[in-house]
């Protein structure tokens, strides 16, 4: 890899975990690091704020996961990666400014909308995606203010952590959010909310669900929350199974948390004893947990959900589910659908309507026959579709830039024309794009903290932060916060 008096220009689209971490392991590795290869990168993304899903796409109340938030903060706060936020890929920023401005591309999008739920009904008024639910209590700028909470009983479909994140957030009382950073209209929406039943259903068995253990025990922690089980769940069970079960660690350790509320549940009805919630409290709300339901279809009337048609399930000796033929309804008001996430096909990039991701070989973007477009790349889920964890995040970063390290040494990569990196940000202003940037955010960050300061929660405390949703607000305080950039006209 010969080095050159020239920075490597490189443009990550998107700042979530994806594509911080791709910059992140560019800046990291060798060829970087013995001062070979000189890297100027810029980090952009369609919201104002960086952070992507670990900002929209987390529950507020689950600070541990929001913690990576941290050490990405830490990443980009060294000053060697340029956030450029509030832009837009294919209208503020195209694929023809990418190959004009830089030298290679990745684009780290994710994925944000729901997957289909292929039945009857799906499509009726009160049938939600969980994505775009999830987009609301996070505070997301570019979904609406309200909610309708309306109904009393509704049902969450999916047995992953979104389904629980979902299910959670619908049974917790509002209250026990404040000690989160969910704004005034998400906490007067949940406050308002008629909700008292959450079903959550699940196509397998308890040992099959995708729960994680922390955060199925997590279920019965908000005051005024009982988890309701039906016995036939464990019961259907088999003793192959149970060995199976006790022989992985986190599967045991799931399983035996259903056991423990069951067993409990069944003692206080055989005793005739009032249900609590776990800190022995009145119960406001119940959180019922299906498993071995199949979805049948969306019952309705007059164009709204009334409730919902299951068929129960069992598993073959060999592992593969069934149904028993066994119908089921239940009366629901309203449908969440948490059955995975899926990528958006972004313009001028080669997309995989079926799978939703960007057709590529090893983070190289290729044509859906398999040529390789020089330059092009991706990473996270938008590359593998919407699986793993962040760890998988960063080993599919080690595999794209990889890729982009062998290219470079191939001499593979055509050099783009502009090389002034305040070029790109002439052609913003002469587009009229309010970008933000790193200061900005900080800028930003320091208002949702104080906003926060200036507030309690249920216990009198002061709040850590409030999120700020109106995107308007978002810009004007960011910008307002940048260092005054100096762009360059050129002679």
């Amino acid at each position: 890899m010969s080095s050159s008096t020239q920075p490597f220009r490189l443009a990550v689209i998107g700042s979530g975990p994806a594509g911080v971490y791709a910059a992140e392991t560019l800046l990291r590795s060798a060829p970087v690091k013995s001062g070979e290869l000189a890297v100027e990168i810029d980090l952009y993304d369609q919201l104002p704020t960086p952070f992507g899903l670990i900002r929209y796409g987390v529950a507020p109340d689950h600070p541990r996961i929001k913690g990576i938030i941290t050490a990405l903060h830490r990443i980009l706060d060294r000053g060697d990666i340029r956030f450029l936020g509030d832009v837009e890929f294919g209208t503020d920023l195209t694929i023809e400014d990418l190959h004009t401005h830089y030298d290679a591309a990745i684009f780290a999008t994710g994925a944000l909308k729901d997957a289909d739920l292929d039945i009857p009904g799906i499509d009726l008024e009160g049938s939600f995606g969980a994505a775009d639910f999830v987009a609301w209590y996070d505070g997301n700028p570019d979904y609406p203010r309200e909610w309708a909470l309306d109904q009393e009983s509704v049902a969450v479909i999916g047995n992953g952590n979104v389904a629980l994140d979902v299910a959670r957030v619908l049974a917790k009382s509002a209250d026990e959010l404040l000690r989160t950073e969910i704004p005034a209209n998400v906490h007067a929406g949940l406050a308002a909310a008629a909700t008292t039943d959450v079903h959550v259903f699940g196509r397998r068995g308890p040992a099959q669900s995708k729960f994680s253990p922390l955060e199925t025990r997590e279920l019965a922690h908000p005051k005024g929350v009982q988890v309701v089980l039906e016995g036939r769940d464990l019961e259907q069970i088999t003793e192959a199974e149970w060995e199976a079960i006790r022989a992985d660690k986190r599967t045991d350790q799931i399983v035996s948390t259903f056991e423990g509320w069951l067993e409990e549940q069944k003692r206080r009805e055989a005793t005739g004893e009032e249900p609590t919630d776990a800190h022995g409290g009145p119960v406001q709300r119940r959180l019922h947990l299906h498993f071995w339901h199949r979805p049948v279809e969306v019952l309705g009337e007059d164009g709204k959900v009334t409730g919902m048609r299951f068929e129960r399930t069992r598993l073959e000796e060999d592992g593969s589910l069934v149904g028993t033929g066994e119908l089921v309804d239940y009366e629901l008001g309203a449908v969440y659908r948490a059955v995975g996430y899926f990528g958006s096909e972004l313009p001028g990039v080669p997309y995989d309507e079926r799978r939703g991701v960007i057709h590529n070989a090893a983070g190289r973007v290729t044509k859906a026959d398999g040529t390789v477009i020089p330059g092009v790349y991706a990473n996270g889920w938008i590359k593998r579709g919407p699986v793993g964890l962040i760890g998988a995040t960063k080993s599919d970063a080690i595999e794209t830039i990889s890729s982009l390290l062998e290219d470079i040494d191939a001499g593979a990569l055509t050099p783009a024309p502009e090389r002034d990196p305040d070029a790109i940000l002439r052609t913003f202003d002469e587009r009229g794009v309010e970008y933000t940037t790193w200061e900005g955010w900080r800028a930003l960050d320091e208002h949702e903290k104080s906003l926060g300061a200036a507030e309690v929660d249920a216990e009198g405390e002061p709040r850590a932060r409030v999120k700020v949703v109106e995107r308007e607000e978002m810009v004007r305080v960011s910008r307002d916060g940048m260092t005054t950039i100096s762009v360059s006209t050129p002679a």
